[in-house]
C-alpha cells in the first residue's frame, strides 16, 4: 500500500510539473471574471429594460418571453416542449414567492457548475489527462517506466487515481474561484437562501409532487459532487484514450471533438433516442437536480449515471487490457 501511494504521488508530482493544472487555473482566472461581469450587466440591462429590480417582474418577463417564442411556427417541436417545461417551473416559482436568481456570489458559485458542466468544465478535464499516458511515449519515458519491477496495472491505477485526484483538485479550486471574484461584485452572502429542487419532468409536464427546499451550501455540495462524477468520467475516457493513441495532441483532439459533437447532437438531433446511450450527452446531472428540461428524451437522473459508470467501465477495461499487453521495448 504505502509503494502504491508512493506511485500516486509520483503522478500526481507529473500533472504538477507539466503546469497543466497551472494553464487551468489561468484559463479559470481568464474567464471567471468575464462570466461574472457578463452576468452584471446582464442583470443591470434587464432592470434598465424593467424599469425595476423586483425579482418577480423579472421571471414574468421571463415567462411573457418564452411564451411569445412559443408562437414561432419555425421552432422544432422538441424545443416548444422544452420550453413549456421552462415556463411551468417559473410559473412555480412565482406561485411560491421562491428567487430564483438571488444575487450573491454562492448563487454564482451554483450556476456556474450548472452552466459549465455540459461542456467547458469536461474541455478543462480534457487539458489535465490528455497526456496522462500518451505523454510518456512522447518523452520517451515509458521503457524506463515499464521496466523497473512494478506491475503495469499497478502503473496504470496509480495514474487513474492521480488523475481522479487532479480532476477533483480541478472542481475545487473553480469554486474557489467563483466565489472569490464573483463576490466582488455580488457580495459574498447567500450561503443559507433557500433552493428549490426535485423538479421531475414526464411526459412533457412537470412534476412537483417531490419538490423541496434546502439550503444554498448542501444545494451546491450536491451540484459538485455530481460535476465530479461526471468530469470524472470524462477523465477516465480520456485516460483510454491517451493509452490507445501515442500522442497527446491527437489524444486531445479527439476527446474535444467528442465532447463538443456530444453537446451538438443534443441540440441539432434531440430526438435521436440513441443519443441517450452516449456518454457525452449525459454529462449535464445538475439539470436533474435544478429541474432544467433536458432536450433529449428519456433522461433521468439514475440512467445517466448508470450509462457514464457503464462507459468508465469500459474505458478502463480497454486501457488496462491495452497498456498491460502492449509491447513497448521493441
Amino acid at each position: 500500500m504505502r509503494n502504491f501511494a508512493g506511485l500516486v504521488y509520483n503522478e500526481l508530482l507529473k500533472v504538477l510539473r507539466k503546469r497543466r493544472i497551472l494553464v487551468v487555473l489561468l484559463i479559470l482566472a481568464v474567464l471567471i471574471p468575464v462570466f461574472t461581469y457578463a452576468q452584471y450587466r446582464t442583470v443591470q440591462n434587464t432592470v434598465k429594460q424593467l424599469g425595476t429590480s423586483d425579482w418577480r417582474a423579472v421571471v414574468q418577463q421571463q415567462i411573457i418571453d418564452m411564451q411569445n417564442r412559443l408562437s414561432s411556427s419555425r421552432l422544432p417541436e422538441e424545443w416548444k416542449n422544452w420550453i413549456r417545461l421552462n415556463i411551468q417551473q417559473q410559473q412555480y416559482y412565482l406561485d411560491h414567492n421562491i428567487n430564483p436568481t438571488s444575487p450573491g456570489a454562492p448563487t454564482f458559485v451554483r450556476k456556474f457548475a450548472e452552466e459549465s458542466l455540459s461542456l467547458f468544465l469536461p474541455l478543462l478535464v480534457v487539458v489535465i489527462a490528455s497526456d496522462m499516458v500518451s505523454s510518456e511515449y512522447g518523452a520517451g519515458t515509458i521503457k524506463l517506466l515499464l521496466t523497473r519491477p512494478v506491475r503495469r496495472s499497478r502503473v496504470l491505477w496509480s495514474k487513474f487515481v492521480a488523475l481522479q485526484l487532479a480532476v477533483a483538485l480541478m472542481l475545487l479550486l473553480s469554486a474557489i474561484l467563483s466565489y472569490v471574484i464573483s463576490g466582488v461584485l455580488f457580495g459574498y452572502s447567500g450561503w443559507t437562501m433557500p433552493v428549490l429542487t426535485g423538479f421531475q419532468e414526464r411526459g412533457g409536464e412537470l412534476i412537483t409532487t417531490h419538490v423541496h427546499l434546502v439550503p444554498q451550501w448542501q444545494y451546491i455540495l450536491m451540484s459538485y459532487g455530481l460535476a465530479w462524477f461526471a468530469c470524472s468520467a470524462v477523465a477516465t475516457i480520456s485516460l483510454m484514450v491517451s493509452v490507445l493513441v501515442h500522442s497527446t495532441a491527437a489524444s486531445m483532439g479527439i476527446m474535444m471533438a467528442a465532447l463538443i459533437s456530444g453537446t451538438l447532437l443534443s441540440q441539432l438531433a434531440p430526438s435521436w433516442s440513441a443519443l441517450k446511450y452516449l456518454a457525452f450527452t449525459n454529462l449535464e446531472l445538475t439539470n436533474f437536480l435544478s429541474g432544467s428540461p433536458t432536450m433529449v428524451e428519456g433522461l433521468t437522473l439514475p440512467f445517466s449515471l448508470v450509462v457514464l459508470s457503464v462507459w468508465s467501465l469500459v474505458s478502463l477495461v480497454v486501457a488496462f487490457a491495452v497498456f498491460t499487453r502492449r509491447d513497448v521495448l521493441a
